[in-house]
């Protein structure tokens, strides 16, 4: 199985009609309801550990 990127995630959001306030908003929500999984997600997308922790930091 292919990799998702984070690019081809967030194509997929803008076509469904998310902006970058509701993607901001998805964030929020992962991060407070699921902290564990939002970390796994972000690994998931393979993105280095710095940006991770400033996402979570921010979506905190």
């Amino acid at each position: 199985m292919s990799k998702v990127t984070v690019e081809e995630w967030t194509a997929r959001f803008r076509a469904i009609g998310l902006d970058d306030a509701a993607m901001e908003q998805w964030h929020r929500l992962f991060e407070r309801e699921n902290p564990q999984g939002h970390q796994e997600f972000l690994e998931f997308l393979g993105l280095p550990a710095e940006r991770i922790a400033a996402i979570r930091k921010h979506h905190a």
